[in-house]
Order: C-alpha cells, then structure tokens, then sequence
C-alpha cells in the first residue's frame, strides 16, 4: 500500500493503485540549465513511479517541455540574459529551447530520473491549447476581450483555492500593473491567450498571439492522460498561482475533478540560501560532476531527507553521500563472490514500508545501513537485498561487480578484524591494524557509516 501527501487534502492518503497509474509532471522551462533544486522536483516522481512499479502497478508518465508561454511571459517581463543574447546573434529562440532540453535530458538521465513515456512540447501542441480555450469560451468559463486575449473567468469555479488556500473571497490585487487590467471582469482572472507576433506567436480565432502558462499544463494533461488521472506532480511554488489555474481550467473544461492526488516537493537551500538565479546561488548538477562527485551522490543526498521538508544541501553532505555511495556500491562487489543467499525480509520489509509511508527515504536509508552492519546476515542474502531495493534507490549498486578490485592475500581477515576492533573500542589494535594494511598497500578511511578502502 503505497500513501502520499496530498496538498488538496491535506493529509497522507493510499493511492488507489489497481493495474496502472496515471501520473503528470510539470516540466522544465527551457531557457537555461536546471539547478539542483529543480531537479530535487523530479526526482519526487521518479520515487513515486519506482515504489509503484516495485508493487507492479503500471505507471504512465506524461512530462511537458515548456518551450513557449512561460518563457514568453518571462520575455515580457525583462526577458532572460541567454534569450537576449540569442535574438541580437539572430538564432532563432526554438534552437535555444533545443540546446536547453537536451542538457535537461541529461542531467535526469545522469540522476537516475526513469524518462516518461510522454515528453511534449508545448510549442507542438498549440492547437490543443486552442481547442481547450475555445472549450472553456462555450461553457461560459473563459470570454475574450477586443484586442485579442482571453480570460478565464475565475469567478464561475466556486472551489479555486482548495490546494494552497487562497480563496477568491481573500485573494487581493497584486502590486502588478496587470492587477488591475481594466480588460478583465475580476482582478483574479488570468490569460489563456495573449496577443503578439514575432517567432512565438501562432493564429487563433481571437488573433495572432501565444498560450498563457497554465493552459499547456491542462491541454497536455488532458491530451496524454485522459479526462481522470490519479497524480499529479510539482515543485511547493507551483502550488499558486499554477496549479491551482490549472485545476480549474481542466476541470471547468471536463465537467469534473480531473487529478485525484496534488503531489508537492520542498524547496532546496544551499548553504542555507535560496536556490535561485537572483540571488546568486545557483548550483548545476555538472558542478557536482566537476567537484569531483558521482551525480548520483546527489540523488543519495536528496533522499536523507523528506521529500516535502525544506534541505539545507551543502557541500560537505554531497561529499558525504559520495563517500556512502561508493562504500555500498564497495561492499555490493564485495557481497557478489559470497554464495547467493535469501533476502533478508524482516530488513526489506522494513525498507520498503518506510519508502511507501509517504516515500519516507531517510527511516529507508537507516534501516538499509542497519542491514550493512548486521554480522548475523549473510554476506548473498545482504546482496540480493541491495540489488533488490536498487530498484527503487537507483543508485547504480551494482556498477563495481566484476571490476577488478583485488586485496593483497590475507587483507580482507585484517579489514574485518579491524571492523570488528572499532565496534568494541579497541583503538590500539585498530591503529595497529591500520598500519599493517598500510604496509601492504591498502589504505584505510573511517567515516561515520564505517571503514571504507583503497
């Protein structure tokens, strides 16, 4: 039984998985790189897909690629310095997007993100937008204006505001100059079409112009998932004013409520400072690559706290789930000469109720490094239960089997000799021990999750 957070409901609910599950992403903008803190956003889905397929249920993914509408309205509003720069070399805008989506395909492909079977574009998919809107003008929930916009009338969905709280009766103007557009009939209403011309620009009934950001989200959907779908996915700071149109245009347009679950991932801090371009601190995951970091020990990194609790990541805990990351993936090489043994279920078990309580990956990770440290476990058995929980972790165990990795004859009794020193507190013979490796080449490092060598 796997149970999410919904933000609707706010409480943790079992998701009414029968053969298959119907899940949405919001996907990136791509006009620059994703940080780090965008893809802690993903990887929130790529956990809920790998623990509901552990429990074969089938999921459908469906992730958009935000290649116009946000990005134009962005433009409007000072628009983004690499955007800027493109337009005075004369490179059209969609060869940007391109060069932008394939860095993002990489950096998930690089994290151990599972792709979606769905992918759109919002710029391929212009006429579903423009069918939704015209959808939405007939059943009296949208209405378009002389010079060409169209608005959604957000005054006809009594129940806005149920997945961040913000009540139409209580929402006040912004300080915006569009707040008090004189075009609209409630402060609130927001646009499904704006008029323009140029390279992001297309013809509608109502004049040339582009899609506002939110309809994509609901033609797309919609489109790849049908008019029911049990999941959807995104950063906190979608919750409003994004999701929250998004609901109303797809269910004013479906007659009903169309997503069962609204699923929200915690904002990211590094350093103790917001992740973001305008406050200067902006970390990619090629600069973990750089630092000399597997990308995967950010993924490790990610998974020591809760998916909806605020992380404080910093350098030293990277460095430290980089150092855990190869440790196991040490120890899994280590496991593989054993004889195969059963798992040990009492130990899975408990890994997998924690991942499937609410995807509760740090109570996951502290059983599983319980399960390294039980000498009572058999050395096949602790194998085929890391192999088997790599399934949902994703972090690559396996890669060191079978890669030469040779201790001098008689090293491995002096490493768990060793071991077995620490755990009692015998520090001389520890140090002595240490020594001896030393002497025949192996170098030893102690860390907090144990002795790791080289």
């Amino acid at each position: 039984m796997v149970r999410i957070y919904d933000t609707r409901t706010r409480q943790v609910e079992e998701i009414a998985a029968g053969r298959a599950v119907r899940m949405y992403t919001c996907g990136p903008t791509v006009y620059r790189h994703a940080h780090v803190g965008n893809l802690r956003t993903y990887l929130l889905s790529d956990l809920l897909r790998r623990v509901l397929e552990l429990r074969r249920v089938r999921v459908l993914a469906c992730q958009n690629i935000t290649d116009v509408g946000h990005l134009a309205d962005d433009a409007d509003e000072g628009e983004d310095k690499v955007l800027a720069q493109a337009r005075a070399e004369g490179r059209p805008v969609s060869e940007l997007a391109r060069f932008y989506e394939d860095a993002f395909r990489r950096d998930t492909s690089a994290l151990g993100l599972r792709p979606p079977e769905h992918m759109p574009r919002a710029s391929e998919h212009i006429d579903l937008m423009i069918e939704l809107i015209a959808k939405l003008i007939e059943k009296g929930h949208a209405y378009a204006v002389p010079d060409g916009s169209v608005f959604f009338d957000v005054q006809t969905f009594p129940s806005y505001g149920e997945i961040s709280g913000n009540r139409l009766d209580a929402l006040k103007p912004a300080h915006r100059i569009d707040a008090v557009d004189p075009r609209k009939r409630f402060h609130a209403d927001w646009a499904l079409w704006k008029p323009a011309t140029g390279e992001l620009s297309w013809d509608a009934p109502w004049g040339r112009g582009f899609p506002g950001w939110h309809v994509e989200c609901s033609a797309m959907s919609l489109r790849y998932l049908g008019s029911r779908f049990e999941i959807h996915t995104g950063g906190i700071d979608l919750r409003f004013p994004h999701h929250e149109d998004e609901r109303a245009q797809s269910d004013a347009a479906a007659g009903h409520e169309v997503v069962r679950h609204w699923v929200h991932g915690e904002h990211l801090l590094f350093d103790g400072r917001k992740m973001a371009k305008s406050t200067g601190n902006v970390v990619l995951l090629s600069d973990v690559a750089d630092a000399g970091l597997d990308p995967l020990a950010l993924r490790l990194a990610f998974m020591e706290h809760r998916y909806r609790q605020q992380l404080n990541l910093t350098w030293e805990t990277l460095r430290a789930a980089d150092r855990t990351l190869r440790r196991w993936r040490s120890r899994v090489a280590e496991w593989s000469e054993s004889v195969s043994a059963p798992m040990p279920r009492d130990h899975v078990a408990r890994v997998e109720a924690a991942i499937e309580d609410d995807l509760d990956t740090p109570s996951a990770l502290r059983a599983l490094r319980e399960l390294e440290r039980d000498e009572s476990v058999a050395p096949g058995a602790k194998l085929e239960a890391f192999l088997h929980l790599d399934q949902v972790l994703a972090l690559d165990l396996p890669s060191e089997i079978g890669k030469t990795r040779v201790l001098p004859p008689g090293a491995g009794e002096l490493l768990e000799a060793r071991a077995r020193a620490r755990e009692t507190r015998d520090w001389g013979a520890s140090d002595r021990l240490r020594d001896e490796l030393a002497e025949m080449g192996v170098r030893v490092a102690d860390t907090p999750e144990g002795q790791t060598w080289a």
